[in-house]
């Protein structure tokens, strides 16, 4: 808890560290997704498939993009969960 007199400022930001992580395996995500979109395409097609393979290869890296960035936010969000709260449960029945 921050003392009222305090010049610091409480910020909902995760911590520096966590977010450069983050920003890393959102791009290694995409490098992935676009490595196996590509071949999945190219082990289907046969003869002069580049542009098949390149479509392959950006739909996958979107998907992996978007899909590990959406887990990247949840996990930030529950880190600062519980770096607030403690880990300390806040039932309604009590229990």
């Amino acid at each position: 808890m921050v003392d009222p007199g305090s010049h610091e400022e409480r910020s909902a930001l995760p911590p520096k560290g966590a977010r450069w992580l983050a920003f890393a395996a959102i791009l290694l995500g995409g490098l992935c997704g676009g490595l196996i979109g590509f071949a999945y395409i190219d082990l289907q097609c046969e003869g002069d498939c580049g542009l098949w393979t390149g479509l392959g290869a950006l739909i996958g890296a979107v998907a992996g993009t978007v899909g590990l960035a959406v887990v990247a936010v949840l996990t930030l969000r529950a880190m600062d969960e519980w770096r607030r709260f403690g880990g300390r449960r806040q039932d309604r029945d009590g229990y």
